[in-house]
């Protein structure tokens, strides 16, 4: 119980009011009282207090008044100024909270709809080669979830990103370096028109008329940043930017800053006519060929080329990443040994893509007439179907199998010198960048255009008639794609960016509208199939530095100069005779 005594309060105005309450006690002497709910005299008494007075009462060890009680519940059911701004308050509150929420979700929208993302969000089609609009993979909550990629994904910091990728997965010096590949020569010889020039910011940022999104490697390429300006066809960009990343972490810490404009369709850009030949400021270093137009496949713009293709699966198409595919390929080729293929020429692909040569290759569909066997590829019953027909590993039964260029170049060249088949190139326009190591009658079969059937026929018959010449050609370009496994992809795609940051003459900034992007940015904007895909091309920090890249050699360059030209020389001459004899 709670009791207080206050002696002091016995008498004056407050004692007399305690003793109107309840008296006890010997005459007018108040020997107890019950003041606001409160008993005050001697502790004692209570119990004769209470017992005496019927209009006291004890809850909860407090004295009170029956008639005080009485008031006070009645007070109690009277709202007060306090109860009655309660309600108001709490409506006005809930209304804020609504109204707040109504704009952030406006913010948020706002904002989603002018972020652009590596799948084609808020992006237009690249105007000098439109395609049907992309449409990415519906989201339950699109807003927050498209913010949470570009956004909320990759808010580390440098550090924070070197403790993810520490120091001691650097390559290590003290381990010998491979020489790589002969034809790495030619990232010099593309690079070679701004060796004396160099490349301004004025000049890259020209470079932005023609070009789908920029791409800028920063703080001592451990972070990479992207500003997109047009969406790609399917997922190139976003195999592109994989690519990158993945480059970055096989080799932490030693990529140079660089800054790059890339250009994702398949046709080049920008022809040599546009330029003078001693333009310094030309935009594309090279010719792919004598009369074709000029080719951006690592330069700049740079073309998707070693960053995207050779690295990229396919998974609208269920081509998985480059060294899991040629596995696959080079297990379905020993499945079957070269005496037991067939003896006739196969293409399997799409025709209508625009290609004169895939038309042209159509009319050649004749084993008997031509020895060869022409197959149309319907890439939509395949999806339908589930890829059942489409198995690049299921197609190395033929000796011989036909390269077209489709719609540009055409990635199905290191899938066809895969097959270990003697591999039929019709005259190509473009070039791959591993293609400048191709040879004629080495690696290959050259055959014409301008007659194609009978090119092709007289290719057959010569294989047939040598079949020993061209099982070893066929193999010797098999081994060159075995050789071009992902370690010397990224070596190439090293190399490209170190000799081209040498040419800058600026220090490469990412501009504001570009985002940072990271594994996990791209991995949260992709789709189920894409993730699992860019999760199966994973890379991992190399045990070693990239491969030594080949000195510059003019001796070496003219040799191979005149090999390539002594040879083709001889197709040519080879070709005049057959005409002549079919004549």
């Amino acid at each position: 119980m709670r009791f207080r005594a206050k002696s002091s309060e016995r008498g004056g105005r407050k004692g007399r009011e305690n003793c109107r309450v309840a008296r006890w006690g010997r005459g007018n002497r108040c020997r107890g009282a019950f003041y606001n709910g409160e008993y005050y005299g001697p502790v004692p008494n209570i119990t004769k207090l209470l017992a005496s007075n019927g209009r006291l009462k004890l809850v909860n060890g407090v004295v009170f008044s029956v008639a005080d009680e009485k008031l006070r519940r009645r007070r109690l059911r009277r709202p007060g100024v306090e109860r009655r701004l309660t309600l108001p308050l709490l409506l006005a509150a809930a209304a804020l909270l609504l109204l707040s929420l109504q704009t952030l979700t406006s913010s948020l929208s706002s904002l989603s709809s002018r972020t652009p993302t590596l799948t084609g969000h808020n992006l237009a089609p690249t105007p000098w080669h439109p395609f049907p609009r992309p449409n990415p993979n519906p989201n339950p909550n699109p807003n927050l979830s498209l913010l949470r990629c570009a956004y909320l994904s990759c808010p580390l910091s440098s550090a924070v990103a070197r403790r993810k990728i520490p120091s001691s997965s650097a390559p290590d010096p003290a381990r010998p370096r491979p020489a790589c590949p002969g034809f790495f020569r030619a990232i010099r010889r593309d690079l070679a028109p701004w060796r004396r020039a160099r490349i301004s910011a004025a000049l890259l940022e020209d470079a932005r008329r023609r070009a789908a999104m920029r791409v800028v490697v920063a703080g001592g390429g451990r972070r990479l940043f992207v500003d997109l300006y047009y969406a790609c066809v399917q997922s190139r960009a976003l195999f592109t930017v994989w690519g990158i990343l993945q480059l970055m972490r096989r080799y932490p810490g030693i990529l140079p800053d660089a800054d790059l404009m890339f250009d994702c369709m398949d046709r080049p850009a920008i022809n040599r006519s546009d330029y003078r030949s001693d333009d310094p400021d030309a935009p594309i270093p090279r010719r792919c060929s004598d009369t074709a137009p000029l080719r951006t496949i690592s330069t700049f713009p740079f073309r998707i080329g070693p960053f995207g293709v050779a690295l990229r699966s396919k998974p609208e198409i269920n081509i998985k990443p480059w060294n899991e595919e040629f596995r696959s390929i080079k297990l379905g080729a020993q499945a079957v040994k070269w005496k037991k293929r067939a003896k006739t020429a196969y293409w399997k692909g799409n025709p209508n893509v625009e290609s004169p040569v895939r038309t042209a290759l159509l009319s050649c569909n004749d084993s008997k007439t031509w020895g060869a066997r022409i197959m149309r590829q319907d890439w939509g019953e395949e999806s339908s179907s589930g890829f059942q027909k489409s198995k690049l590993s299921s197609q190395c039964n033929h000796r011989y199998k036909i390269y077209a260029e489709g719609y540009a170049w055409s990635v199905s060249l290191k899938y066809i010198l895969s097959c270990g088949s003697l591999a039929f190139v019709v005259d190509p326009q473009y070039e791959d960048f591993f293609s400048r190591g191709l040879v004629p009658k080495e690696n290959y079969w050259p055959v014409s255009s301008a007659d194609l059937c009978r090119s092709i026929k007289s290719a057959v018959d010569w294989g047939n008639t040598h079949p020993s010449q061209a099982e070893a050609i066929g193999k010797r370009g098999q081994k060159l794609m075995q050789d071009l496994d992902m370690d010397r992809v990224y070596d190439y795609m090293y190399h490209l960016i170190v000799e081209y940051s040498k040419l800058l003459d600026f220090k490469p900034t990412p501009p504001p509208s570009a985002q940072e992007v990271c594994v996990d940015s791209l991995l949260c904007v992709a789709d189920e199939q894409q993730r699992q895909f860019l999760e199966r091309s994973a890379a991992s920090p190399s045990p070693t530095y990239p491969c030594t890249l080949p000195p510059p050699s003019f001796d070496s360059e003219r040799r191979l100069s005149k090999r390539l030209q002594k040879v083709r020389s001889g197709i040519r001459e080879e070709r005049t005779r057959q005409a002549e004899s079919a004549a």
